[in-house]
């Protein structure tokens, strides 16, 4: 199983990362995709993808609730480590309206700037869109490239939103909240192809039931599998095996 986003740098796991680790591949995780954040998380994520090679791969990019007025400073950095290291994807970038729209138009100019180093990279991008997927819609077609794919990472939308993505040439990434009762996803997961879908945790965020409201883990993701598998009436390890294929075209594309 390919577990396509996870904070694993993260210090909720500063205690216990090496055996949160071992758990992960006792379940059968066979990567484990890390995004980035801005300047800071960068050296504890190469630090695991040194120690982990082939396992635990990074993604760069500057997370856009971390665009403030050094917004342009952080992107020099991101730039700078996209001409000296293999990245899989420029991430995590987007949109987040949730919780403060004073960098808004900042931002847009991060997101966009980053889809153009993408471009420049041949990578894909994995998307945060928080409160503001069609924001970051008009901000994909505004940029106009049909080459430029990735993930909506953590994708808690609606169809017509997962339908939209998909027209886009974008995968869908399944976390937690598909197993949370009033989620969502429920009305979404069984009517999009399973070709469209990679699963995820977005650990140590968003753990999903019966764990809700605690540190998620990586090992966790085997639950989100079984409840796609549930909503689509397939056996789980179907969804696995699709949903693992799904993300190794993502890195085929990115090659």
């Amino acid at each position: 199983m390919i577990e396509t986003h996870a904070h694993i740098y993260s210090d909720d796991y500063a205690e216990d990362r090496a055996a949160m680790l071992e758990r992960a591949w006792n379940a059968g995780i066979e990567q484990i995709w890390m995004p980035n954040c801005d300047h800071t998380t960068i050296p504890g994520m190469m630090k695991l993808a040194a120690q982990f090679p082939g396992k635990c791969l990074p993604m760069i990019g500057l997370h856009p609730t971390y665009v403030k007025e050094d917004f342009e400073q952080e992107l020099v950095i991101m730039e700078d480590w996209l001409e000296k290291y293999p990245f899989i994807a420029v991430g995590e970038i987007g949109m987040d309206l949730f919780w403060d729209k004073t960098f808004k138009e900042q931002q847009e100019k991060a997101f966009l700037y980053q889809c153009k180093l993408a471009r420049k990279h041949n990578l894909w991008i994995d998307i945060h869109s928080r409160n503001a997927f069609w924001e970051t819609v008009k901000l994909i077609e505004e940029f106009g490239d049909p080459a430029l794919k990735g993930i909506f990472h953590c994708f808690t939308g609606t169809l017509e939103e997962a339908n939209k993505a998909i027209e886009l040439g974008f995968k869908l990434g399944i976390g937690g909240v598909a197993t949370f009762k009033n989620g969502g996803l429920d009305q979404v997961i069984p009517f999009v192809d399973i070709e469209h879908l990679v699963l995820e945790t977005d650990a140590p965020y968003l753990a999903p039931v019966p764990y809700r409201g605690k540190r998620n883990e990586v090992a966790y993701i085997d639950l989100v599998a079984q409840r796609v598998a549930d909503l689509k009436h397939l056996p789980k390890q179907e969804v696995i095996n699709a949903t693992s294929d799904n993300a190794k075209k993502m890195l085929q594309k990115a090659s």
